[in-house]
């Protein structure tokens, strides 16, 4: 049993981590990632203890020994909770709290309440809420207490109409079938003005470039660097911290370069390994501007010798949500706290090595990401008449202006445009 413990400030839940050693070259990576999960939802890990099994018991999860050896340490570090690596069954739980007398919840469970507590848009609330009641569904027990109306911000309808010979068992699932159908009726209204928003950039013919990668990697010191250079309002930058799942809101901001080329930058919910398949089912409409964008650049932290555990993650996840033939390409992020390498340096067409805390840096990611969403773009010659200069002006501001010459029947410009542009103009050609 490993053990990090000191003098821990008691209003923090003092919890001890299960993990079963399977012989799987991630293992410790994971359970590193389960301390870590703990930590971003404010509890603090006093010991750990591990077991090698190929299967976990079916009703205690650990064997009888090392359940024992848990309980002993539950009483002696004086912990609050136990937090298991896999998720648990019912009886599991159950056994585990009888055997322990602490509180046991599983990595599902952990995941869930660190969404509920960031979740900040009523979108995000709401998929939270829809995951959290189907993860608990399964986990009814006749002498539960449904207290959804607490939990989701929802009033809850009467029931007393119900047959008398229906149980507490099957009212609490039906109440919560209702709810989860509530919730989800809200959740597409809000998607459908969604939809119509990104619908109207699809006409507008804006690029849409989204940031994806796993929790604390960097998404969105990245964006921030962006806007802060390109961004037309500086100020509105998202949130970022050291820490999992610091932010799980989708931002979208737009980005003018230079040359007056434009694009949409979206900074997506970071993901993990063993993400619960409830949250990856509720979070599609999250990661919709993922899913309909013209590039994805995933971001990677470099720094962590787990990169390559955390890249298998990221584009696993993709597929599940099928967004896994969108073109890519990778950052590899972090490379200021790797000594002896050099950044930024560009690894073929489509990797980037990189520090999003360098200007240089960011200046070698925007050239990438404009060699891949604009590659279609095409030099053409226009002449436009002088009673039409606001054609001339509109040019100016939203095309690439490469020369431009006063002749006698109108002002002829040498300009970049993309197949949108090109139609629009093509009267002009000559």
């Amino acid at each position: 049993m490993a053990v990090a413990t000191s003098e821990v400030a008691k209003e923090q839940p003092r919890v001890i981590l299960l993990g079963l050693d399977r012989q799987d070259d991630t293992f410790e990576y994971q359970m590193t990632e389960l301390a870590e999960l703990a930590a971003a939802n404010d509890m603090v890990v006093v010991g750990q203890i591990s077991q090698k099994m190929d299967r976990p018991n079916a009703g205690t999860y650990f064997g009888k020994g090392k359940v024992d050896e848990l309980s002993e340490a539950v009483s002696y570090y004086e912990a609050d909770m136990v937090v298991a690596n896999d998720e648990l069954s019912p009886s599991q739980i159950r056994n585990l709290e009888t055997k322990t007398g602490a509180s046991v919840i599983d990595r599902t469970a952990l995941i869930l309440d660190i969404f509920a507590r960031r979740a900040r848009t009523r979108v995000a609330q709401l998929q939270v809420a829809i995951a959290q009641l189907q993860y608990q569904l399964p986990r009814l027990r006749t002498s539960m207490n449904v207290r959804l109306d607490q939990q989701t911000g929802g009033g809850g309808g009467s029931f007393t109409s119900r047959g008398a010979g229906e149980t507490k068992l099957e009212l609490n699932r039906r109440h919560i079938e209702h709810k989860i159908a509530d919730l989800r009726k809200e959740l597409a209204e809000i998607e459908h003005d969604d939809q119509t928003r990104r619908s109207q950039r699809l006409k507008e013919n804006i690029k849409n470039v989204a940031l994806v990668g796993y929790t604390n990697a960097g998404k969105s010191t990245i964006m921030n660097g962006l806007v802060q250079r390109f961004g037309a309002n500086q100020e509105k930058t998202v949130f970022e911290a050291d820490m999992l799942f610091a932010t799980l809101e989708t931002a979208v901001r737009k980005l003018t370069l230079p040359d007056h080329q434009s694009f949409l930058l979206s900074d997506t919910v970071g993901f993990v390994s063993h993400l619960p398949h409830g949250l990856v089912a509720a979070f599609r409409a999250t990661l919709t501007e993922a899913a309909q964008a013209d590039l994805l650049v995933q971001v990677v932290d470099y720094s962590d010798e787990n990169y390559q555990a955390m890249m298998a993650t990221t584009e696993k996840t993709l597929k599940e949500i099928g967004v896994g033939d969108v073109p890519m390409i990778t950052v590899y992020n972090k490379a200021d706290q790797i000594a002896d390498t050099a950044y930024p340096e560009r690894e073929g067409e489509n990797a980037l090595v990189m520090s999003a805390q360098d200007e240089s840096s960011l200046t070698a990611l925007v050239t990438m990401i404009e060699e891949q969403i604009f590659a279609d773009n095409v030099e053409k010659t226009l002449l436009i008449p002088f009673d039409q200069g606001k054609v001339v002006a509109e040019l100016n501001d939203q095309a690439v202006v490469l020369a431009t010459d006063y002749e006698t029947d109108g002002t002829r410009l040498r300009v970049v445009l993309s197949p949108t542009q090109v139609k629009r103009y093509q009267q002009y050609e000559g």
